[in-house]
């Protein structure tokens, strides 16, 4: 299965009371033992597993995760359909727990590296995208929703929430 990023969010170590860094030990002691490009995953709420990847600023070494909010289909679509139980292409994978789950990401993929896994990896496409990125608040949080750290692909029909259509 293969799809490309139209939608991510991103949560930083400092200052930012909405990222796991912030408030849980177990994440600051993932942050300790992995390298930029780990995969962090979790079980929201005990429902759906989220993917997230580890960052770091190479000036300052803060670090913090972006989260994989939704992807565009573009292969294995008979699987993700059978995984999500549904033929809608567009609700495949709108939304960070629909992604994980077409994508068959489980807690098994917390800690593998998402540049040097075989099969699970980000991959540069060999051409720009000619896609817009605009910036829009957070969502699905319940403190520093106000900042504008969800980046997605506009107009984009496979997003988890439009642009503008926050509260």
């Amino acid at each position: 299965c293969r799809g490309r990023i139209i939608e991510t969010e991103a949560y930083r170590e400092h200052g930012d009371p909405a990222c796991h860094l912030f408030t849980r030990p177990s994440a600051r002691a993932f942050v300790s033992r992995n390298h930029p490009g780990t995969a962090y995953v979790y079980l929201n709420y005990g429902v759906h597993w989220l993917v997230n990847v580890l960052c770091r600023d190479r000036k300052t070494g803060a670090s913090g995760f972006v989260l994989f909010r939704a992807l565009e289909p573009m292969e294995g679509l008979p699987i993700m359909k059978a995984r999500r139980g549904t033929s809608k292409n567009l609700s495949l994978c709108s939304g960070p727990g629909k992604l994980t789950a077409a994508m068959g990401i489980d807690g098994s993929h917390h800690e593998r590296s998402l540049v040097l896994t075989p099969g699970f990896s980000l991959q540069s496409h060999p051409e720009p995208s000619p896609t817009r990125v605009v910036a829009d608040r957070r969502i699905g949080i319940s403190t520093a929703r106000e900042l504008p750290w969800r980046f997605l692909e506009a107009g984009n029909p496979g997003v988890s929430v439009p642009f503008g259509k926050t509260r």
